[in-house]
């Protein structure tokens, strides 16, 4: 009699997940892959999408064709409704339960309004490529109506873009917007001049890319500026609707508003029962794993601990992909007898972030770098760490073509209208 192999569930093929599942390669172990999308997305790209640089395919990949070599490895396209941690089970709505031997939960973050779940409507969030398109729409189609647009108020909201939330999406996506206002359609409408759009990037705290040193805090604020983009430090939203934001008691009419403040561990911590913090982030043991269940583990955004500098790991991509393969190397050490836990060791390589096409700041610890110089090397970054050849040729051309004329191909209106009430 054959005895089984080694069942290994993994839920959520982001970074962490896929990589998990690309290191367990030739393991003896049977993989289940459960994710509620057929694709795998490159996320930190995803904002391109939602300003008409990139199209969707060129930053996603379907998850049958990343593992379709690999005969050991099933994918379901599923909704997790829980975790039977007695019964050692994942629960799939409307589909028979998933058992597992070991379980890896890399189910990543959503939008966190801080208690105000009722400006989402208003205000999106791009997390995923329906978010990211749904946001290209919004841009676009306020500068078409802006252009038959006859009431001036009316044409002024149309024509604010408030992006809440000055981290590196926020930077990106106004500078983004900035260059699309003000140089990508600048001929491209008869009545309405682009360049009248008004791009108010809003952040809680003083400054912009709080993560970063102050000296390339202050680099990206400025070139911002001198892409057209207003920066507003010190206030918090505390209204949003359909028709705008109000920062304290001063009211901004706009009709586009895109939020990137903050994130929301998905709901793995009640699918658990696990102690979490105010993110929603399952409190981990240093070798990834659920304490008390050694046999399950939680990575990337989903999971909380500090072993970065004592501060929680950062949520970026080359974190989850280290946490990923950890898990691989020490369900492939357990699977040898060689059972001692391993703490996780974080190796931070540095923090990026662009400010339109030809600016952007880099800091690996031991250098700093801004400018052009920068911008070189965060795409040389991107392109390395996209999946496929044909994607990273793609996205050069595209960002070469965008480099040199500044015409942005994705322009393009998708989608029904949602009817008005």
């Amino acid at each position: 009699m054959t005895e089984a192999r080694h069942r290994v569930v993994v839920i959520g093929a982001g970074f962490g997940g896929l990589q998990a599942v690309l290191r367990l390669k030739g393991a003896p172990v049977d993989i289940t892959l459960i994710d509620r999308r057929n694709h795998h997305l490159f996320q930190p790209l995803l904002y391109q999408v939602a300003t008409a640089s990139l199209a969707p395919s060129e930053i996603a990949w379907p998850v049958r064709n990343l593992v379709a070599g690999r005969p050991e490895v099933r994918t379901i396209l599923g909704e997790v409704t829980g975790i039977d941690k007695a019964a050692r089970q994942v629960q799939l709505h409307g589909e028979a339960p998933v058992p597992y031997d070991t379980l890896l939960v890399a189910t990543g973050a959503r939008h966190a309004y801080f208690g105000h779940d009722d400006w989402e409507p208003f205000a999106p969030g791009l997390k995923d490529i329906d978010d990211a398109t749904a946001i290209r729409r919004r841009i676009l189609l306020a500068f078409e109506r802006a252009e038959v647009e006859t009431d001036p108020a009316v044409r002024r909201a149309l024509l604010t873009f408030v992006i809440v939330g000055a981290g590196p999406t926020g930077v990106e996506v106004a500078g983004t917007i900035a260059e699309l206002a003000h140089h990508t359609m600048a001929r491209d409408f008869r009545a309405l001049d682009p360049k009248e759009a008004r791009i108010l990037l809003v952040e809680a705290g003083p400054r912009v890319l709080s993560a970063f040193p102050e000296d390339l805090s202050a680099y990206a604020k400025s070139a911002l500026e001198r892409l057209g983009a207003e920066i507003l430090t010190g206030h918090a939203v505390t209204e949003c609707d359909a028709d705008g934001v109000k920062l304290g008691a001063e009211r901004v009419p706009a009709k586009t508003v895109i939020w990137a403040a903050g994130v929301q561990a998905s709901p793995a911590a009640v699918w658990l029962g696990a102690e979490a913090d105010r993110a929603g982030r399952v409190m981990i043991a240093p070798d990834l794993t659920l304490p008390g269940h050694p046999e399950i583990f939680v990575v990337g955004d989903t999971a909380r601990l500090d072993a970065w500098n004592g501060q929680p790991l950062p949520g970026i991509a080359p974190a989850a992909k280290q946490q990923g393969q950890h898990v691989a190397d020490t369900i492939r050490a357990r699977l040898e007898g060689k059972a001692e836990p391993r703490p996780f060791r974080y190796k931070h390589a540095g923090s990026l972030a662009t400010i339109g096409k030809r600016a952007a700041v880099i800091d690996f610890g031991w250098i700093k770098l801004r400018g052009w110089l920068a911008w070189w090397i965060w795409g040389f970054a991107h392109i390395y760490f996209l999946i496929g050849l044909r994607n990273r040729l793609t996205v050069a051309l595209s960002w070469l073509w965008i480099y040199t004329t500044g015409q942005r191909s994705a322009r393009l209106i998708t989608g029904r209208e949602q009817e008005e009430e």
